[in-house]
C-alpha cells in the first residue's frame, strides 16, 4: 500500500476556488474526482480533480493530425519526438478543504496555492482522514464548473470508497449528507446516487 503521497505536477494558475496544475509527464493526469494536495504558506491544500486536458504548449494552436501512415498511435510519436515537447497535459483541482496545525477544515483556505507549488496525489490514508467528514460536498454543488455536478460528485465518492475500510457504510453516509443537501431536488440526487451504487 502506498504510505507516501505522489508528486505529479506544479501549480501553474491559482484562484481562490481553485488550481491548475501542469503534470510533469504528458498524458500522467490523476483521475477525475480524486484528491489532490499541494502547499500554500503553513496549510496544505486539498482540492478534487475536476478537468483534466492536453494540449499544446501555444495558446489557441491546435495539434494537428500526422498518423494517416502509421498503423499505432505509438508510431506518430516516434516518427515525430518533437511532440513531446510541444504538448503539455494539466488538471484543474476545485478546492474542498485545507489542513493548518490544529486539523482538517472542510471549506475555501484563506488564501491561494502558490504558484510552481508541487501537487501531490493524496494517499489512500489522507483521503480516509479527510473523508471522515463530508462538509465539502455542498462546495462541489454550488460550484460552476465545465462537467456536470452529478458527474464530478460521484466521481468524488467512488474514489473516496474505494480507499475506504467499510466501502458500504462510506456510501450511505455519503447518501445521507447528498440526500440533506439535495432534499428539494430529487432529480439531481438520484443521478449522483445512481453513478455511485456498487
Amino acid at each position: 500500500m502506498n504510505t507516501e503521497s505522489t508528486r505529479i505536477g506544479e501549480v501553474v494558475e491559482a484562484t481562490t476556488a481553485s488550481f491548475t496544475a501542469q503534470s510533469y509527464e504528458l498524458w500522467e493526469l490523476p483521475l477525475l474526482g480524486s484528491l489532490v494536495k499541494t502547499e500554500s504558506g503553513s496549510l496544505e491544500l486539498f482540492g478534487v480533480v475536476s478537468q483534466a486536458t492536453t494540449q499544446g504548449l501555444e495558446p489557441g494552436r491546435r495539434a494537428i493530425a500526422r498518423g494517416k501512415d502509421v498503423s499505432d498511435e505509438n508510431d506518430v510519436f516516434q516518427a515525430n519526438p518533437q511532440l513531446v515537447r510541444l504538448l503539455k497535459s494539466e488538471f484543474t483541482a476545485l478546492l474542498i478543504g485545507f489542513k493548518d496545525d490544529v486539523s482538517y477544515r472542510r471549506y475555501l483556505p484563506p488564501y491561494p496555492a502558490r504558484l510552481h507549488a508541487f501537487v501531490r496525489v493524496c494517499t489512500p490514508a489522507e483521503v480516509r482522514e479527510f473523508s471522515t467528514k463530508l462538509d465539502f460536498l455542498g462546495i462541489i454543488l454550488r460550484y460552476e464548473q465545465d462537467i456536470p455536478t452529478e458527474e464530478l460528485i460521484a466521481a468524488v465518492l467512488r474514489e473516496m470508497a474505494a480507499v475506504q475500510s467499510d466501502r458500504d457504510s462510506f456510501l450511505i453516509q455519503a447518501g445521507r449528507e447528498l440526500a440533506r443537501l439535495l432534499s428539494k431536488d430529487y432529480g439531481r440526487l438520484t443521478s449522483i446516487l445512481e453513478k455511485i451504487r456498487p
